[in-house]
């Protein structure tokens, strides 16, 4: 038989059947589907992620408490701490220790939990800040311990109608039964994926570093940044600082430094890691589509049986047969394949629209999920195909 008459008859079975082979097509819809729209949400996600740390300046030290060591109150870091690296350590132009907290955020009869860093000035030198309404924290603030604070935009809207309305206004921090009255200095834009989620995301709280104590409570300052003039050097830099402050605190091994962006790709490869585990969940769902095709194809085979006898007594090969029958299972699979593949599209937009970020469709997503399901099509209809073409054409024809 000639291809065209193949897939003219392979799709002429099809129709004939137009809701069986729907409902076989629906597993490989659903698969394909699925894969594409956590393949291009777990894209989405990595590229907010670089985009955060593109935010971050590139000639950044990083250091930290080692927490798997055993710490005791002496080892963390110290506001001293902060300024003995300055003094000591020419290439450095800024250092921002940090200590961090979490509560709630109060005003009135409304409630919010919140993030609430304790940092100073500097920081707006390290990681990028746009403001909606008002100031950042600056050097008169940290140095006079001002009950001043930054907040996210979403806290500005819920507390006080909006940013610029929330300037100037006062509002409670509670860290562990702890309050603190702070004034509104500034609010800052939120974008990105987390501006989406809204009132589930916790409020952002920025207060100076030198108050951290009185409202933080117990929290301690286990993280500081120093942005360096030049990286060529960052590894002597990195054990300079670090003997420094083991020899102020005189202690060893418990500190850790890491450079600017090593971070991101140990990130990148967590999410690209959780992406293809979902990716390879979502994909099972092709095998059970796959099962169903081999499953329908089986009883197409039962139900043609004369059909296959006749095609073989007025002369069609084996191959023929074979061909016939794995051309309608990989048709099948195609079809559902490229439903799926726009429902996945359709899919992303819909997720793209509502949270008011971009989830693209790659290319390549595509081309994998449309290879996949014509693999698909041919891995499972080799049996029932190979078992059309084996049949005896006299037991075929003699078939009721």
């Amino acid at each position: 038989m000639y291809i065209f008459e193949i897939l003219n008859s392979a799709l002429q079975n099809i129709k004939a059947n137009k809701l069986r082979s729907f409902l076989t097509m629906l597993g490989i819809i659903i698969g394909i589907s699925s894969v594409i729209t956590i393949a291009s949400i777990g894209g989405a996600i990595k590229e907010y992620v670089t985009g955060e740390f593109a935010g971050m300046g590139t000639n950044v030290i990083n250091l930290q408490v080692d927490t798997t060591e055993s710490i005791g109150k002496r080892d963390y870091f110290t506001l001293e701490d902060a300024e003995l690296i300055k003094e000591k350590v020419p290439e450095v132009t800024a250092v921002v220790p940090m200590a961090e907290g979490f509560g709630t955020v109060e005003l009135q009869d409304k409630t919010k939990m919140a993030s609430v860093a304790a940092l100073n000035q500097h920081y707006v030198e390290i990681y990028d800040m746009d403001l909606a309404a008002g100031r950042f924290i600056n050097e008169h603030d940290v140095e006079t311990k001002k009950y001043v604070a930054v907040i996210d935009e979403l806290t500005a809207d819920k507390f006080f109608s909006n940013s610029d309305a929330a300037i100037g206004q006062r509002f409670k921090v509670n860290i562990n039964g702890n309050y603190s009255d702070m004034t509104v200095i500034g609010v800052m834009k939120s974008q990105g994926i987390l501006a989406s989620f809204g009132e589930n995301v916790p409020a952002q709280v920025y207060i100076p570093i030198t108050i951290y104590d009185q409202v933080l409570g117990n929290e301690n300052i286990s993280h500081v940044s120093v942005l360096v003039s030049d990286m060529t050097k960052a590894d002597e830099i990195s054990s300079k600082i670090i003997r420094i402050i083991e020899n102020k605190h005189n202690n060893t091994d418990k500190y850790t430094a890491s450079q600017g962006f090593a971070a991101l790709d140990m990130v990148n490869n967590v999410l690209d890691m959780l992406t293809a585990a979902l990716s390879a969940i979502a994909a099972i769902s092709l095998v059970v589509g796959g099962i169903g095709v081999m499953n329908i194809m089986l009883v197409s085979v039962t139900e043609r049986t004369r059909e296959i006898g006749i095609r073989k007594a007025v002369g069609a090969k084996t191959n023929d047969i074979r061909i016939q029958f794995l051309s309608e299972s990989v048709i099948l699979c195609l079809i559902g394949g490229g439903i799926g593949i726009i429902f996945g599209f359709l899919i992303c937009k819909i997720i793209g629209y509502t949270m008011d970020v971009s989830v693209p469709v790659s290319i390549a997503t595509v081309a994998i999920a449309f290879i996949f399901s014509s693999a698909v099509g041919i891995f499972f209809g080799l049996y029932p195909a190979s078992k059309a073409a084996k049949m005896d054409p006299i037991e075929a024809l003699r078939h009721e």
